[in-house]
């Protein structure tokens, strides 16, 4: 009978599966991670990525290996979308990515190699447990903070977006625009891959981090983490202006309009509390002295706190222009109620100038932070009125 091992072996090859190994300065544990893949296959590509240590000699000790060696380090990314050409070139349709710094174990492969079998076109990663003992506090923290931004672009809800440990269905991704070359890579593919509609279902497996004065890692706290969050804007702006119209846009023609915008308004599987603190909280942000950025902030809010984003959008759009003059007036007149030396103001003769804002600031912004909040609490006791008013006849109207 065969053994797992042979049975992971035999897949790898049916179904043209290599394992790409993107080393740098990994030295010390580069030999025991290709010993651990080479139990499963032999087509392991190994890309020195820039090593200044002994890699170059340890990879002669393994004949079989196909190596390609950078002459200057580039990134994990380079290195990573430098493996992917090569296994294209020896005629692979997939690839396992490993770091070589000893944290993934080898024999998990079999695990991402038999979810694989019913998953063909699908991203595999391998997800870790970040919130077990032994896990630095940075790891987890990077990861959550990947995790949120990741579900808001795509709307899709991983565990783990910054394991390495990942098989690629690579025929699928080599037309992707992929820009950047670093750690940030890794983030960049699973969106822009989730934007094209490629399935990205994670696995379980487990992860080693070694003592902090033994392991060897090449992620710079402050410099890395100022690239993955300047990534997370450009593809913030372009998920908000692009991807999530689009996907919104596709839902309403799926189902139709009226359909889709009635089930917004209304949905059975959402809470009343949920969907009026939504257009409350649209109020809120829609007449907040934060001109310009009240839905940027708002949609990221609304995310995080998973409120109706539909709901919050609509309500925003308080501060559409014919309402305008109204909330600054009125963010006049409640301010003139609390800043001292307010200006008196008449409706009819009321100046909406950009002088006029500068020279009363302090009073319009108290008053519209106020008016902010009556408007919003208002707006949340009458449509948690409505919802409960109609809550038998609205299921009705949108069947």
């Amino acid at each position: 009978m065969a053994s797992l091992d042979e049975i992971t072996g035999s897949v790898m090859k049916d179904s043209k599966i290599c394992i790409l190994i993107p080393t740098y300065n990994n030295g010390s544990t580069l030999k025991a991670v290709v010993n651990g893949c080479s139990k499963y296959t032999s087509s392991i590509i190994v890309v020195n990525d820039g090593s200044t240590d002994n890699t170059s000699e340890l990879l002669n000790a393994f004949p079989n290996l196909i190596i390609h060696t950078q002459e200057s380090n580039q990134g994990k990314g380079i290195a990573i979308k430098t493996g992917f050409r090569i296994a294209l070139e020896h005629g692979y349709d997939y690839a396992i990515t490993i770091d070589s710094d000893g944290q993934h174990l080898p024999e998990d492969i079999p695990i991402i190699v038999d979810f694989h079998r019913f998953n063909k076109d699908a991203i595999i990663i391998g997800s870790r447990n970040m919130e077990r003992e032994g896990i630095p506090g940075k790891s987890s923290f990077g990861n959550k903070f990947s995790n949120f931004w990741f579900k808001f672009d795509t709307g899709v809800e991983l565990p783990d977006t910054q394991s390495g440990y990942r098989l690629y269905p690579i025929r699928l991704i080599k037309d992707l625009k992929l820009i950047t070359w670093k750690f940030e890579f890794e983030v960049e593919i699973l969106v822009k891959a989730a934007w094209r509609n490629i399935e990205i279902l994670p696995v379980p497996v487990r992860v080693y981090y070694p003592p902090s004065h033994i392991r060897v890692t090449h992620f710079r706290p402050f410099q890395d983490f100022t690239r993955i969050s300047l990534l997370n804007t450009i593809l913030f702006l372009q998920a908000f202006f692009w991807y999530i119209p689009l996907r919104w846009f596709r839902k309403i023609l799926s189902v139709g309009f009226w359909k889709s915008f009635g089930k917004t308004l209304h949905d059975p599987k959402e809470s009343v509390i949920r969907r009026s603190t939504s257009i409350a909280f649209g109020v809120f942000m829609g007449i907040f002295p934060v001109w310009g950025y009240q839905l940027i902030i708002g949609l990221t809010i609304s995310h995080y706190l998973k409120l109706n984003k539909a709901l919050f959008t609509l309500a925003a759009h308080i501060s559409i222009p014919p309402m305008i003059p109204l909330i600054l007036y009125f963010s006049y007149m409640i301010g003139g109620k609390i800043v001292s030396d307010p200006r008196k103001l008449n409706f009819s003769n009321f100046d909406y100038s950009i002088n006029s804002l500068a020279n009363n600031l302090e009073q319009y912004l108290v008053g519209a932070v106020i008016l902010s909040i009556f408007a919003a609490v208002l707006a949340f006791y009458i449509s948690f009125f409505i919802y409960k008013l109609f809550a038998r006849t609205v299921p009705k109207l949108v069947s």
